[in-house]
């Protein structure tokens, strides 16, 4: 699928392998769908029936960001799940044509050490908006090498603002990268995820199999849609959901569908296809307008090498641009000043959940606008 670009020559982003800090998508929702942050179907209802069905929406997007990272775009295009009734967007506006809906991508480096960087996604005329801290950690077990969310990546917390701040929280399953000695990559998950709503009291429990040795739990992945108490919340296996609390169950494969039964119904019905899905290009800042810290420029050196296969090359460029970092620290540290993020409060926060500070909603309000412009600071910028 392909972005449409916008007024002002904005570029497309299609080999970087660096994430941008800045990043404003526009889609065009009359192709094909690609991942994405949700298009949630939203109901302003209170009733368990709308629940369910923006709680599945919510949880049917949550595939499609396993596809591919930092691909933002929306669709007001997907099917309604649980009945035949119009979407309803978070604004309180009934959508029935395929417009362009943009979502803007805000991302900062709040902690070199640990190597942390804070991130907020924002659809406004959706009334949805995301963040969190993305933090991953890596061990070699010997042939394979595991990754799992660092201490302080707690989830992505989704928040849909007409839904009287309805707050989802997605926590992320431990992958498994083997195959590395042998030269044929392959990636696993086995591992267990939740998706909680404390407001509307749901829960999902989502169990990622371990692969069979004859290949047929290969990239299963099971699950359970119930209702929970957030002040008690200890639940954290399938088998020990009580049936009488059970909404729905999932079932399918993480890599082509997954599909939902709705309690005491023998019917499953699709939840998401991921096999149309696939990355769109971001529309990014023109060159002339990144800062030299934005990753696409200050990466600029490592991006080529590595491009060009000049591996070695590739490694020095990223030592010198490493040491001239610590030598920033060590200045810094000497003369007594402490590190401040340019668009967050603070580098890190203990419950999970970035803040924005006034120049952050000024710079994604710019990003809705189609303005990237950004004005050096010398303070932040380093």
């Amino acid at each position: 699928m392909t972005s449409t670009p916008s007024s002002n020559s904005a570029s497309r982003d299609k080999n970087s392998p660096a994430p941008s800090s800045r990043t404003s998508v526009e889609a065009d929702t009359a192709d094909v769908p690609t991942t994405s942050i949700p298009t949630a179907y939203v109901s302003d209802k209170a009733d368990d029936s709308s629940k369910l069905r923006t709680f599945l929406s919510i949880l049917r997007n949550t595939y499609k960001t396993l596809r591919s990272e930092c691909n933002w775009e929306v669709e007001d295009k997907s099917p309604s799940i649980v009945g035949d009734g119009p979407k309803v967007s978070a604004s309180g506006v009934i959508n029935t044509d395929h417009r362009t809906v943009r979502v803007s991508y805000l991302t900062e480096q709040t902690s070199h050490h640990p190597p942390v960087s804070a991130f907020w996604v924002d659809c406004p005329v959706k009334g949805i908006s995301a963040c969190g801290f993305d933090q991953l950690s890596a061990k070699f077990t010997g042939t394979t090498v595991r990754v799992t969310p660092g201490a302080h990546n707690l989830g992505i917390f989704i928040n849909i603002q007409h839904r009287d701040n309805e707050e989802y929280r997605l926590t992320h399953p431990a992958a498994q990268l083997a195959g590395i000695l042998r030269g044929s990559l392959s990636i696993t998950v086995a591992d267990t995820c939740y998706v909680t709503c404390p407001k509307s009291r749901i829960k999902v429990i989502l169990h990622y199999l371990e692969e069979g040795w004859l290949g047929k739990a290969q990239n299963r992945v099971l699950g359970v849609v119930f209702h929970y108490d957030p002040d008690n919340d200890t639940t954290t296996k399938i088998k020990d959901v009580s049936e009488k609390d059970v909404l729905a169950r999932l079932e399918g494969c993480w890599q082509d569908q997954v599909r939902y039964t709705l309690k005491d119904s023998k019917d499953s019905q699709l939840l998401i296809d991921l096999n149309p899905l696939w990355p769109t290009p971001k529309i990014i800042p023109p060159e002339n307008q990144q800062l030299p810290t934005e990753s696409r420029r200050f990466w600029h050196g490592v991006t080529e090498a590595i491009l060009n296969k000049q591996y070695g090359q590739a490694t020095k460029v990223k030592q010198e641009l490493e040491e001239r970092q610590r030598e920033k620290a060590t200045a810094r540290k000497d003369n007594g000043v402490e590190f401040e993020p340019r668009f967050f409060t603070q580098a890190l926060m203990s419950n999970g959940k970035p803040e924005l500070n006034e120049e952050g909603r000024r710079a994604l309000k710019g990003l809705q606008e189609n303005n990237f412009h950004l004005e050096e600071n010398a303070a932040t910028d380093t």
